[in-house]
């Protein structure tokens, strides 16, 4: 039986390899100007970021209900496995709908094989959870095989990320744990990671070389078997501070295997422009 899996447009992932491994991908609203868009359909960072640079504020909202029930019942009505990967359940309340929406379809369609999964996760963190998953379903593993690695993949993710200016975290409500770097951030780069799916503060680097420098060495000393797996490197409207931070990290530590993407128009609208992220996992 197929197993289909479901993801998020907070995830980040590139349309391509979303294609090529039949991952489907429901869409976040953002409003810019009075008018509402879908994430990575109807608007992406291209849009996004020049109208966050001229002053323009945008805000977002969940996944529309009726949109994640179409994608999840069209597989119910199938009687094929749907496997439902979200965005952390502390960054918003998408992952919520989506159980609502398992609570009801379960009951229409007792037989249908669905789980919902909290990927404690953003953007690409997010994203190679399900690419991973994906690939599996696609050579044709088991289900109990792919959530035993989606939960170990969610154990092992570590974000590390800096941002121009906590401004728009805060203006979200997204910055958690992270508030205790608001204030005195004259030339002063945080560098912020994410725990249990909250934005958490790790520490504060004078400069932006400095900035690199350190995100690097946390990364050393946080990962492990670096050459063995996919690092994902995303940035907002700051494609040659990404490039440089590959560059960093592969003459560092050996490391090959890359997805390098600009962050999307969701997650984008709370970071803000100039924001620098890598993830990697902790593998025990």
């Amino acid at each position: 039986m197929a197993i289909n899996i479901v993801t998020d447009s907070a995830s980040d992932l590139p349309v391509a390899l979303a294609k090529e491994y039949n991952i489907d991908i429901v869409p976040f609203i953002v409003l810019l100007e009075g008018e509402e868009y879908y994430d990575g359909e109807t608007i992406g960072p291209d849009q996004l970021y020049p109208a966050m640079k001229d002053g323009k504020v945008p805000k977002t909202a969940q996944v529309p209900y009726e949109r994640m029930r179409i994608v999840f019942e069209k597989y119910a009505k199938k009687k094929e496995t749907c496997l439902f990967i979200g965005l952390s359940s502390e960054l918003s309340g998408t992952f919520q709908s989506a159980r609502m929406i398992q609570d009801e379809l379960m009951e229409e369609y007792p037989d249908f094989d669905f789980e919902t999964i909290d990927s404690r996760a953003a953007s690409i963190g997010q994203g190679l959870i399900a690419l991973e998953a994906a690939k599996m379903a696609k050579a044709g593993e088991s289900k109990e095989a792919i959530l035993e690695m989606i939960h170990t993949y969610i154990k092992q993710t570590e974000h590390l990320f800096t941002v121009d200016s906590l401004e728009y975290l805060q203006r979200g409500g997204r910055i958690g744990k992270a508030s205790a770097f608001i204030g005195g951030l004259l030339n002063i780069k945080p560098i912020l990671g994410v725990e249990d799916g909250q934005l958490i503060p790790i520490e504060k680097v004078r400069g932006s070389k400095k900035v690199y420098r350190r995100i690097v060495e946390v990364l050393k000393e946080r990962g492990n078997q670096l050459q063995e797996q996919t690092i994902g490197i995303c940035h907002a409207d700051s494609p040659e501070s990404a490039a440089k931070l590959k560059e960093m990290i592969q003459n560092e530590t050996g490391a090959e295997n890359f997805i390098e993407i600009p962050i999307g128009a969701v997650i984008g609208s709370h970071a803000g422009p100039g924001t620098l992220a890598v993830i990697f996992r902790n593998i025990k």
